[in-house]
């Protein structure tokens, strides 16, 4: 899955970016860049930083250091301006409004069309084509779906913002193998498509299968940047981490 080709040009450079939480130091000095088309795997055991990184490139928390977004710098505590250029994260945990339906919850993805129904229309097709499943539950309680159901929901309204880059943070976190492999395959194909990903994830073996490059994060450092066609085995990613 990891044969697209891209066109070259940066859309997103993270330099020397820093965060912490009290006098806990999160992230430190992180470098890392997605060019157009790409999808990046940042990989990394519990408690590497993966999650807190991707929530500063959005502005989520304090952080130090430059992250540009096709060619603009990210504001620091703007995640709602970073949304609005085209940055959009679906979080550890899904993110989704419980209470609302699903239908609901897609229009919430949409806030910003104001009102465009063609282009409202066209993207909700396009959810519905990747996750048919949703189609079949429009009108239920987003809290009542499976797991599985709500990953793909939390992914679908991320798509009816119509993401620039996406971001996803442990998307098969808690999951059966199946639905993994049904959002994985969505993922992709939208990949494919031109869409670039972040895609971050503790199961290396399937983030592997599908990036383009990977970045190995170990104790809110970057350990290694790789290409996942050089690692054939668990030993020689072991090696990269070790260094």
């Amino acid at each position: 899955m990891n044969d697209h080709v891209t066109g070259g040009r940066r859309i997103l450079e993270v330099q020397g970016l820093s965060a912490r939480y009290g006098h806990v130091e999160a992230l430190r000095s992180v470098d890392l860049h997605v060019d157009e088309g790409e999808l990046v795997a940042v990989l990394g055991p519990n408690g590497a930083g993966k999650s807190t990184l991707m929530r500063a490139i959005m502005g989520l928390v304090r952080n130090d250091g430059s992250v540009r977004f096709r060619g603009e710098p990210v504001p620091r505590h703007d995640p709602a301006g970073a949304a609005a250029r085209g940055l959009v994260l679906v979080p550890e945990g899904r993110g989704i409004f419980a209470p609302m339906t699903v239908a609901e919850n897609l229009e919430l993805g949409a806030y910003l069309l104001s009102g465009d129904k063609p282009e409202f229309a066209r993207r909700h097709h396009r959810v519905m084509a990747l996750f048919p499943r949703l189609k079949e539950r429009l009108a239920q309680v987003a809290g009542s779906l499976s797991g599985g159901e709500q990953q793909m929901l939390a992914v679908g309204r991320a798509l009816m913002s119509a993401p620039k880059l996406l971001l996803l943070d442990e998307p098969s976190l808690g999951l059966a193998p199946r639905v993994v492999e049904e959002i994985l395959t969505a993922l992709g194909a939208l990949n494919r498509e031109g869409l670039p990903i972040i895609l971050v994830e503790q199961k290396a073996p399937l983030a592997l299968k599908m990036a383009r490059r990977a970045y190995l994060l170990s104790v809110g450092n970057i350990a290694a940047e790789i290409d996942p066609r050089e690692v054939k085995s668990h030993d020689e990613l072991a090696r990269f981490y070790l260094g």
